[in-house]
């Protein structure tokens, strides 16, 4: 079938966007893969639930973050933090400068609240619209919303604090 293999492809382009967010969500890479591939897994097997002609990129994380709920309603604990693969998350190489602040932002991510994170990577990162970010989540527009705002303050906060602490210099008498 010819729309099988144009939406099998439309899918497949939308793999690396999957793989960013799962990684952003999870801070672990082999954790992030497995998710991405229950995704699309999941996905194939609700092909028919796609609508042709539309992109698939907001039914894919829709899909994707159902999953992620699901898997952490199964742990019902806290996922240990782990760090986040920074090589991965540059998007191009940059000098000792750039990777530094980025290595900044990465870790200030980290420490932030699940749902705030969420919601920062999809419309900070992923570009999704405001609407959009909030149908992939199941939440409201607003509820969104306030949950990017804190979520960037209190990333400015954090990456703030980290600022002042190289600032002061250690002096050994």
């Amino acid at each position: 079938m010819r729309v099988d293999d144009d939406r099998r492809a439309a899918i497949v382009a939308e793999l690396p966007r999957l793989r960013r967010y799962a990684r952003a969500l999870l801070r672990d890479a082999d954790r992030a893969d497995d998710l991405v591939q229950d995704s699309v897994e999941r996905a194939l097997q609700r092909l028919d639930n796609w609508r042709t002609g539309e992109n698939p990129r907001r039914w894919l994380f829709t899909i994707m973050h159902h999953l992620f709920i699901d898997q952490l309603r199964k742990v019902k604990r806290q996922v240990p933090a782990q760090s986040l693969d920074h090589e991965a998350a540059l998007a191009v190489p940059s000098d000792q400068t750039d990777y530094s602040s980025a290595r900044d932002i990465c870790e200030a991510l980290e420490r932030i609240g699940a749902d705030r994170r969420a919601a920062l990577v999809l419309v900070s990162v992923e570009g999704f619209s405001y609407a959009e970010a909030a149908n992939i989540l199941g939440i409201p527009a607003g509820t969104l919303m306030s949950r990017v705002a804190r979520g960037r303050e209190e990333l400015r906060a954090l990456l703030d604090d980290q600022d002042r602490r190289r600032s002061i210099r250690v002096v050994e008498t």
